[in-house]
């Protein structure tokens, strides 16, 4: 049984992503299952520290689109998902590929959500672990101009 509220589409997802922090970066949505959501982002010039490997800063985004999406697909229409808190614990420095993030739900409350997001090397070697809240609010409680 799938956790989703709203019908998962990723055509969608990658089409709102265009002109994004996520396009300009590498990140994609590439699986939607039925209580997580996937992704990848490079390894490369984009997402590199001055050393030479994968920027902390990097991987939380990484983190938060995924969680993101996620909460989203959690929400009645009526309601929008907005970032409370998120930290990171980055354990494995990583050079060059792909790393790959999978937000699995730890809380899914009326009022907040909690994430939790893996992120692993090509090798399924955890490189950053980091955990999403999100809070849940009425449409109409958000200024959209």
């Amino acid at each position: 049984m799938s956790l989703w509220k709203t019908r998962p589409d990723l055509a969608r997802i990658k089409q709102a992503n265009q002109k994004t922090l996520m396009a300009t970066i590498g990140i994609e949505v590439t699986e939607i299952g039925d209580d997580y959501v996937r992704g990848t982002m490079p390894v490369d010039a984009r997402t590199h520290q001055p050393y030479g490997i994968l920027h902390g800063g990097a991987s939380v985004a990484l983190a938060e689109t995924l969680g993101s999406y996620a909460a989203m697909l959690c929400c009645d229409p009526d309601y929008y998902v907005v970032g409370l808190d998120i930290n990171a614990n980055h354990v494995r420095a990583v050079a060059s590929g792909t790393v790959t993030g999978t937000a699995r739900p730890l809380h899914v409350g009326r009022s907040t959500q909690v994430w939790e997001i893996r992120i692993e090397d090509e090798a399924g070697r955890l490189v950053c672990i980091s955990r999403l809240t999100m809070a849940v609010v009425p449409k109409q409680a958000i200024p959209t101009s």
